[in-house]
């Protein structure tokens, strides 16, 4: 399963997340979101939002 690279690729899962359980329409998503909305399972995207941040970057290119 996917995890989460960075607290900014685990917002964009928990936002399309939303959108695939009907909490947030779709027309919502952003960026990444809209992506990994179209392209991941409720499943996967589950995965990737409900991991630990605690020691991800903000972004996937920061260290």
């Amino acid at each position: 399963m996917p995890k989460a690279k960075s607290k900014a690729q685990q917002q964009a899962a928990g936002a399309a997340l939303s959108a695939k359980r009907g909490e947030i329409d779709r027309s919502e998503l952003e960026g990444a979101s809209i992506e990994m909305y179209e392209s991941m399972s409720e499943e996967e995207l589950e995965d990737m939002a409900s991991a630990s941040h605690k020691d991800l970057p903000e972004t996937a290119g920061d260290s």
